[in-house]
């Protein structure tokens, strides 16, 4: 049976993820470009040579176009790979060969890495339905992201990519929910 939270979730992601697909052309675009810029300015913020950052999906804030600046500008991407036990497995790519992994989710073809692989990272990149005041992250309700955070010894920034509308006063929180360090919108970057 799933607690009231659980339900509480379900509802509020649904709403979102209509909210997102009713987005017009126009401004998934004009979105896009402020996601770029933004993702450029945070990883030159942290001087990041080694990202890790997912291959958004069709609703998903677009990451591809800062993908492609992190390649041309040699800074490594690790792109998570879902497993079928709630780990994530990662591996180096191109940001342009995909497959499509578990759940439908586009995921790079790559030389698989371990879990621990994102220890090396300078930076984290994570998708998000929304984020509350205080950085708690709200998922999409699979748990990877909240599995992977929550066992690293040592976490470098975290950052969810949000639309503005996204960035809610609170979000349901359950006992696994993982905060992040801060957000990038189309217009802004928050850190909490």
């Amino acid at each position: 049976m799933l607690s009231e939270t659980s339900n509480i979730k379900r509802a509020l992601r649904a709403e979102l993820r209509e909210r997102r697909r009713i987005l017009t052309c126009t401004e998934r675009e004009e979105a896009t470009t402020g996601f770029t810029a933004n993702l450029i300015a945070l990883t030159r913020e942290h001087e990041a040579t080694v990202v890790a950052c997912y291959l958004s999906a069709q609703n998903e804030p677009n990451t591809r176009p800062f993908l492609n600046w992190a390649f041309a500008n040699g800074v490594r991407t690790l792109f998570p790979i879902t497993r079928e036990d709630g780990l994530l497995d990662w591996a180096h790519g191109d940001g342009e060969t995909e497959t499509q992994g578990l759940f439908g989710m586009p995921e790079p073809v790559g030389e698989l890495l371990g879990p621990i692989a994102i220890n090396d990272v300078d930076l984290i990149i994570v998708p998000a339905a929304a984020i509350d005041g205080t950085g708690m992250r709200m998922g999409w309700g699979r748990g990877y992201f909240d599995k992977t955070l929550g066992s690293m010894q040592k976490c470098p920034p975290v950052f969810a990519m949000i639309y503005d509308e996204e960035l809610l006063d609170s979000v349901p929180r359950e006992v696994h929910d993982e905060p992040v360090n801060g957000v990038v919108t189309p217009t802004r970057i928050v850190t909490f």
